[in-house]
């Protein structure tokens, strides 16, 4: 088995290829190419952009920032959902070398005033009222947050007002200052594994990854594509695949979110859908309950086994049999048309990364006719991907191979390390932290457990940190087992404990809209909050059979034991999900670790065995007729001796009768026998005390 791999790239990173340049060439090549979407939120109708105009607005923005006085390494807030604005400001700062600082819409007051607080910037941009307050008590906590901006109030309209008199002479010389090691961004990590870190990452982190994907998915990035943009631009996926669509020839649709997904994927009607595993996961479960129970219901989990069986053929051999032929058919008209139309009549390929995928759902959705599922590995320390599937040589269940001019490795504990332009470089603040991320050689120890097989592919196994190590030594990954139970519809989310303990046991979360649904379709009290449904009967029986599924896999030391349903989801609020959907495990541990120890691992009490019901009944009617039994002994005693009396008479007459009869006998016979020794003979025998002894006993 392999333990590196490499690809080589056939387009390497010059010091111009800074993220500006990528809409500047763009635009170069035709300015007036759509290039980007934006829809209004009252009528939903999308409004067209072309480069030029793009471009037009980035440079003004960039003169706006610049008045402010913003200049090079001068550091940025973008504080909002995910939308055109945001991408232009972002444009903007990379353009004059600012570093733009996003922040998660869903982070807290205090999370926002701590990443503020940690990176000193001069403006900062909100996305609604709201943020924008919190942005103005940071401003009035922090004497360097000079300016704040808010995109619903017109807030890139009034940085270009203060450009007016940034000539373009100016903004170019600012612009030609600008090299692809410079840093573009200070991304703050999830925390999903511990304190969020800022990882800070260069022009050329970014550009290198974008022509890479250029070659490895030619059809699905480099030609002319259209990207419905929902995923959260605070993240570096969200961020990567901007950069690619506009530096090549697509076409970047921008929505805040994934409420309304099903209604903009129609309207908008994508090539490629990127999302994180939680997304797949809603379509599969809406699809499921809307199958609901009996025929259809029945219909659709077939359809399921096909699908992911499909696939698999498609992978392995690339032929399939008539019979099988004939059920696809079926299943595509009857299931898979379904699915198809609500994804859109252009969709091609879903993506997917971020997270890990349950492989029968990323098998199921790529056994479709006319889609490839697509997955990818990364991280923010890679600038999102560093491994992909190709669109031909595509094994659904691994994540890929390295990109071009990338290199992986697997360490001898079978860590996953990571080389190439990609990699960060370094922790904002913290240079030693970076040190023990990164070694000499340059290979980033990623923290994920993985294989290689012989063709080069990445398997990720589990998460270093994550590993659980029973009371009787068994090292297990949780992470396979958490895809297959939170793969159930009406489960939020699943967290494998065991560390320490005797044995493997579960956490689990439910989803209130899927529950509802589900308790419709099973013709169930759908009115029963998440708190009831904890200790439903049904409810615990379909996730049963999930953790059951999980369980086949692994030996029993690794099974699944005992699991809990929580009255209450995993939220960002409270510390235990990041905001691209990831349990952060230290901290569930910590916020649930008296119902571990309490209720999931409970100590046995020691406890008499219940009797039985019989037993308990004689119990009862020995104690009520003891005393009768008593006085009925002792009236009868009296007559039960005379009794035994009467029978020691009759025994002793009896005694001298058989005595009396004997003496005749003997009497008798000595008279009547001629021969003595004869007589003698007799007497003797019949004499014997064993002789006497039959007598009586006759």
């Amino acid at each position: 088995m392999l333990r590196e791999f490499n690809v080589k790239t056939n387009r390497p990173t010059t010091d111009d290829d800074t993220v500006y340049s990528l809409l500047s060439n763009r635009t170069k090549r035709d300015p007036e190419d759509v290039i980007a979407q934006w829809q209004d939120e009252n009528t939903k109708a999308w409004h067209d952009v072309t480069a030029a105009q793009m471009l037009d607005r980035v440079r003004q923005v960039s003169k706006g920032l610049l008045a402010l006085g913003v200049t090079k390494g001068s550091k940025v807030i973008i504080y909002s959902a995910t939308s055109y604005d945001w991408g232009i400001v972002d444009f903007a700062c990379a353009a004059i070398g600012a570093v733009t600082v996003p922040i998660y819409e869903t982070d807290s007051s205090k999370q926002a005033a701590a990443i503020t607080q940690a990176v000193d910037p001069i403006v900062a941009f909100a996305g609604d009222s709201e943020r924008t307050q919190i942005m103005e008590q940071a401003r009035l906590a922090d004497n360097k947050l000079k300016f704040v901006f808010n995109f619903e109030n017109d807030g890139l309209n009034a940085v270009s007002d203060f450009g007016r008199a940034i000539d373009d002479e100016i903004l170019d010389g600012a612009i030609s200052d600008v090299r692809a090691d410079d840093l573009l961004t200070i991304v703050y990590t999830s925390g999903s594994t511990g304190a969020p870190k800022g990882v800070m990452l260069s022009n050329r982190n970014f550009t290198h990854i974008v022509y890479a994907g250029y070659e490895a998915l030619p059809d699905m990035l480099a030609a002319p594509t259209r990207l419905l943009l929902f995923l959260p631009l605070a993240h570096c996926f969200a961020r990567y695949i901007q950069y690619v669509c506009i530096g090549a020839q697509g076409v970047v649709g921008y929505v805040h979110n994934a409420k309304h997904l099903l209604a903009d994927l129609r309207s908008f009607k994508p090539t490629y859908l990127l999302g994180v595993p939680r997304v797949f996961e809603k379509v599969y479960n809406a699809a499921s309950q809307k199958a609901g129970a009996g025929l259809k219901g029945r219909l659709f989990a077939n359809a399921f086994k096909h699908f992911i069986q499909w696939s698999k053929d498609e992978q392995e051999t690339g032929r399939h049999g008539l019979i099988a032929g004939i059920y696809h058919s079926f299943y595509m008209r009857t299931v898979g048309s379904s699915i198809r139309s609500a994804l859109g009549p252009n969709l091609k390929y879903l993506a997917c990364g971020g997270a890990p995928m349950n492989a029968d759902l990323a098998n199921f959705f790529n056994g479709f006719d006319g889609i490839t599922f697509i997955q990818g590995y990364g991280m923010t320390e890679t600038a999102a991907p560093c491994c992909v599937n190709g669109e031909h040589d595509n094994i659904v269940g691994s994540v890929g191979r390295p990109g071009p001019g990338i290199s992986v490795r697997i360490a001898d504990d079978d860590e996953l390390l990571v080389k190439g332009p990609n990699v960060f470089v370094g922790y904002y603040g913290n240079p030693d932290l970076a040190k023990e991320t990164v070694d000499a050689d340059g290979w980033l120890h990623t923290g994920d457990l993985a294989r290689l097989d012989d063709e080069g592919f990445v398997f990720i196994t589990g998460r270093k940190k994550d590993i659980i190590i029973t009371a009787g030594g068994k090292n297990i990954s949780p992470a396979p087992m958490e895809d297959t139970i939170a793969s159930c519809p009406i489960v939020s989310q699943a967290v494998v404990v065991g560390d320490g303990k005797p044995f493997i046991g579960a956490l689990v979360t439910l989803d209130p809209d899927m529950l509802k649904n589900w308790l419709e379709s099973q013709k169930l009290d759908s009115t029963l909050t998440v708190a009831q449904a904890v200790t439903n009967e049904a409810v615990r029986s379909y996730v049963q059979q999930f953790v059951d599924q999980a369980n086949s896999n692994v030996s029993r030391a690794e099974s699944v034991r005992k699991f809990l349903i929580l009255s209450e989801d995993f939220t960002q609020e409270d510390g235990t999900l990041t905001p691209s959907m990831k349990v952060i495990r230290p901290q569930v541990l910590k916020q649930y670790e008296s119902v571990i120890d309490r209720v999931l691992y409970a100590p046995r009490v020691s406890q008499p065995r219940p009797q039985a019901a019989s037993a308990k009944l004689m119990e009862k009617a020995s104690e009520s007729l003891t005393p009768l039994v008593s006085k009925a002994q002792e009236n009868a005693m009296p007559r039960i001796n005379e009794m035994l009396d009467s029978i020691d008479r009759a025994r002793s007459n009896v005694s001298d009768s058989l005595a009396n009869v004997s003496e005749r006998i003997r009497s008798q016979a000595e008279q009547d026998s001629p021969d003595e020794s004869t007589s003698s003979s007799e007497g003797e025998d019949a004499e014997r005390p064993d002789g006497d002894q039959k007598d009586s006993g006759i």
